[in-house]
């Protein structure tokens, strides 16, 4: 039985269709304004700048911190950090003030959050930092508040109107705190020239680890590669496609560069009574579509879908052949 499309003609339905419109619409009117202040406002722009700069300098790790929603956007900009090369976690308030400070060295780095700059639970974070000259970024809406007024860079961010019909809950704030920080983080990212195999490094699990994965580390290598050397006769070709399992054979010249390759389709379109008489240079299809080791397994599964092949030669620099892929490979370790 199919599933019934949600009706919203009742009175109660519209209007919760109309909440959640009014909801979308002022998180993207929050965004856009973000966007706008960080092109008009040089102090922004300036201080998220700086900010990264600080970063970057620093020897030690970013420690992140905040009070309630800001607490939990915190805790996601410091994961996203953590895992995008730059060396950060979350310390809560309350548990710095009962012996986690002990955490934080002069090396390190805060990073507070309060929409309002006046988050009580801050303080003491506030006081040790200043005791040992640790330096602090602040993500606040008022430059004139205590925490920004305290901090090495202030990140002011405009005032927006929050999803909460009350203006009370949290919600399109949270949002802008949280884009400043994934701004942050992908900033040092490029900065530090962080690639797609340090990130593979930080994620080796999950659907994400097996799209980071190397064609190298799935490919098969060895005596596990069909292939033969050119004037080798065709009935030598029939037995390595089929002991080997891939319904391929790949042909090398006397520099045993990979110069052709025989293949199911090359054996029915050359079908005749003299075909094994051959040799395997009269059959194979020239040109052959190879791959590098150092390639991500998601690029060669493109690669396979675009080309419409399901087995690909890996070769070196030098076009030698060091591995063969077969799109079950890729399949099973899960990159799709």
């Amino acid at each position: 039985m199919g599933l019934r499309q949600v009706d919203v003609n009742t009175p109660k339905e519209r209007a919760v269709a109309e909440s959640i419109g009014r909801s979308i619409a002022t998180a993207v009117d929050g965004i856009n304004a973000l966007a706008a202040h960080f092109t008009a406002d040089q102090a922004l722009s300036r201080s998220l700048v700086d900010a990264v700069e600080l970063i970057a300098r620093r020897n030690g790790r970013v420690v992140v911190s905040g009070v309630g929603k800001s607490g939990h956007i915190g805790r996601k900009i410091a994961a996203t950090m953590a895992s995008t090369g730059t060396s950060a976690y979350f310390v809560h308030p309350t548990e710095a003030s009962h012996g986690d400070l002990g955490m934080i060295t002069s090396e390190d780095l805060l990073i507070l959050l309060s929409w309002s700059g006046e988050t009580v639970e801050l303080g003491n974070m506030l006081t040790y930092a200043k005791r040992f000259n640790v330096p602090i970024i602040s993500v606040t809406s008022n430059c004139e508040s205590l925490l920004a007024r305290n901090s090495s860079v202030a990140i002011t961010l405009p005032k927006v109107q929050e999803a909460c019909p009350h203006g009370l809950a949290p919600t399109t704030s949270a949002m802008l705190q949280l884009a400043v920080g994934d701004a942050l983080a992908i900033a040092l990212l490029e900065r530090r020239g962080f690639s797609a195999q340090d990130f593979k490094t930080f994620h080796p699990g999950g659907k994400l680890g097996s799209q980071l994965l190397l064609v190298q580390e799935l490919a098969h290598a060895g005596e596990a590669i069909p292939l033969l050397p050119l004037g080798s006769p065709m009935g030598d070709a029939v037995i390595q496609m089929s002991s080997k399992g891939f319904g391929v054979v790949g042909i090398t010249d006397e520099a045993g560069k990979l110069v052709g390759v025989i293949t199911d389709g090359d054996l029915r379109r050359h079908m005749s009574r003299d075909l094994l008489l051959e040799t395997v240079d009269a059959v194979m299809s020239h040109n052959p579509r190879v791959i590098q080791g150092s390639v991500l397994a998601s690029a060669a599964m493109e690669f396979m879908q675009a080309q419409k092949v399901t087995v690909l030669f890996l070769i070196d620099d030098l076009g030698v052949p060091s591995g063969i892929l077969n799109v079950h490979d890729l399949l099973r370790a899960g990159v799709a």
